[in-house]
């Protein structure tokens, strides 16, 4: 039992989410159209050549001294080796960060190098881009240690010949087949072996594994109503395979059968998804889930010259459109589970998806990032996304840069609620505590005030081997101790599918949002009912419970975390101060006796968001009641 809670949170934690079956990818097309409409011999791909020279200088425009300056950091880089120690330190202390380090500098080295010498044609970054490949090639996998265990030896260690198709692999796969197709004549008047090892390699590590391979377990082979799930993976790997089979492969059975198998792949991610849109990940892997969903379904759209389309399927828009739901403003998104309160928002991605599904939404929202939060393109080892960065930048500033706060937004599927009045916007969930990078956090919420965090979900410290093993609950984040949810009659709330909320339900008018919690709780916990209802008005939150519990053995306790600081003096106020203003938390001081834990942030994941120390207000209950009422107050 232990060993398969262990596996099953290896990648990433199992979801309960209900399975529909939609198809939608296959209902568009079945083999035999699929190949009657497939654009082959790569003349989808909308890029000029690498020696149409005019033409790269229109597609880079104002980029393209920046991309050439991100080159020529590269042009002595020493190519840095990713020892067994490297990969032994995973299993040895859980450390993933070293690893990865490494790596990624070696693969984002090349991904300059790549773009610089796209912007400059004169072959300046060519040595160093065949350095960087070769040394890639090298690798005995590209896939990282944390993402081993599909290997049939398992463990963290790569194993010779056992190629694991990853995230990180399936990046590199994808971004050496863009590399291939532009640069392969380069490289053979550099020295005919290049391209001929960089095509075998794309070949063997990618290619032939998914056409023979069932056993990665985001393809979702067997995944059913009745069993399994899919989460992010699916979509970013399958995107990344997508543009190997088409960017690579040259045998027409062998693309046919591959890109039909993504399509049906694809299709578990599309069916697992609720109709309402909303990513359970929260906003930080919008653009891993719904957002590689979107990059798939583009190079599919182009591969077929549009003939395999839906992008106007409502639940496509819902995906897309929440991310801009999702955004608080000052560059705060509502976070939820394992995503982060700060919103790294791709401008150019939203503006692209929201430009397929029709999205005004999205496409203002694009233009309002834009002008606020100006960034250069990211030059990263995602090459599809830089490319099409590059070929959507100026269209985005033709839209109106406006991104305004829907009043109430109800996810019903996913129990999800965002609703402002006045200065506050508050954001709650339902669902279960087996959703994607689960917390146990059923019936939480989060506040925000003149687009600030009053009352936060704090997130994920970096991972390790223990964030996604057995022992991921014993992590203090994890816990809904450390959510803004009751511990009652002593005791937490649990892990698993089972711990759900019920009878979760959302008032447009009434601004309200409510649910029963008591099924979040073990069976030993005695709890009949707990009703957490939030009521918002005008700068002013009314948290409410309404409880009944058989055999009261200790005091309830309700917790809020804020990294604010905090001032209990005044009995019945928890007066919260962040940034100069003050909010206050009222609660009976008859009922409530007011408890401070000051947490000290030593993790820069988490650091970097609230700064050195966050603080959790426990409320503790005077009496043991089995049954009775809590309204505490949030005011500005």
């Amino acid at each position: 039992m232990k060993k398969a809670l262990i596996f099953s949170l290896l990648f990433i934690c199992l979801s309960a989410r209900a399975y529909k079956e939609r198809n939608l990818l296959q209902k568009a097309a079945d083999p035999a159209r699929l190949e009657s409409i497939l654009v082959t011999d790569q003349k989808w791909v909308r890029y000029p050549g690498y020696t149409d020279r005019s033409n790269w200088d229109l597609l880079m425009g104002a980029n393209k001294n920046y991309c050439i300056e991100q080159g020529e950091k590269y042009l002595e880089y020493n190519w840095k080796v990713v020892k067994a120690t490297d990969y032994l330190e995973y299993a040895r202390n859980g450390n993933r960060s070293n690893m990865e380090g490494i790596y990624n500098g070696n693969l984002n080295a090349i991904s300059a190098l790549f773009i610089a010498e796209m912007a400059e044609g004169k072959g300046r970054f060519m040595d160093q881009i065949v350095n960087g490949v070769f040394h890639t090639c090298e690798m005995t996998t590209w896939a990282t240690p944390a993402h081993l265990a599909s290997q049939r030896v398992r463990g963290s260690f790569p194993k010779l010949d056992d190629h694991v198709i990853e995230l990180v692999s399936g990046d590199v796969g994808a971004t050496f087949s863009w590399i291939y197709y532009f640069l392969n004549k380069e490289f053979d008047r550099i020295n005919p072996l290049v391209s001929e090892r960089l095509r075998y390699e794309i070949e063997t590590r990618i290619l032939t594994p998914y056409l023979n391979e069932t056993r990665f377990w985001w393809m979702a082979t067997d995944v059913s109503a009745e069993k399994g799930f899919v989460n992010n993976w699916n979509a970013w790997c399958n995107a990344n395979v997508l543009q190997c089979f088409l960017l690579v492969e040259k045998d027409k059975d062998r693309l046919l059968k591959g890109v039909y198998k993504t399509m049906v792949s694809v299709d578990k991610f599309l069916n697992y998804n609720h109709d309402d849109g909303a990513c359970e990940e929260g906003p930080s892997y919008w653009g891993h889930a719904a957002g590689k969903m979107y990059d798939y379904l583009q190079v599919l759209y182009d591969a077929t010259d549009g003939r395999i389309s839906i992008f106007s399927d409502p639940m496509v828009k819902n995906m897309g459109e929440y991310i801009s739901r999702s955004h608080i403003g000052n560059g705060w998104v509502v976070n939820f589970a394992d995503a982060s309160a700060k919103g790294d928002l791709d401008c150019r991605l939203i503006y692209r998806y929201g430009n397929m599904v029709k999205s005004a939404e999205m496409e203002q929202f694009a233009s309002c990032l834009k002008k606020e939060y100006p960034k250069k393109i990211s030059v990263s080892r995602d090459m599809y996304r830089v490319l099409a960065d590059l070929s959507c930048d100026r269209e985005i500033e033709k839209f109106s840069p406006v991104h305004i706060a829907t009043p109430f937004t109800w996810y019903p599927d996913t129990e999800f609620c965002y609703m402002s009045e006045g200065n506050f916007f508050f954001a709650g969930k339902g669902g279960c505590n087996d959703e994607s990078h689960n917390h146990n956090d059923t019936g939480t919420f989060s506040l925000y005030a003149d687009n600030e965090p009053v009352l936060i979900d704090v997130g994920v410290g970096t991972y390790t081997k223990k964030t996604f093993s057995g022992e991921r609950y014993t992590i203090w984040t994890m816990q809904s101790d450390y959510h803004n949810v009751p511990r009652i009659n002593g005791f937490p709330q649990s892990y698993g599918k089972q711990y759900k909320a019920a009878e979760a339900k959302a008032d447009r008018n009434k601004k309200t949002f409510s649910l029963d919690i008591s099924k979040s709780y073990p069976a030993q916990a005695g709890i009949n009912k707990w009703v957490r209802s939030y009521k918002l008005s005008r700068n002013c939150l009314l948290v409410e419970d309404d409880f009944d519990i058989a055999n009261v053995q200790t005091a309830n306790r309700l917790n809020f975390m804020t990294w604010g600081n905090v001032d209990i003096s005044q009995p019945g106020v928890a007066s919260i101060t962040i940034k100069d203003k003050a909010y206050r938390l009222l609660y009976d001081k008859n009922a409530f006796e007011p408890e401070l834990e000051t947490i000290k942030l030593d993790d820069t994941r988490l650091s970097g968001v609230w700064g050195d120390e966050i603080t959790r207000i426990s409320l503790i209950a005077k009496k043991t009641s089995n049954r009775g009422k809590y309204k505490i107050f949030i005011k500005s």
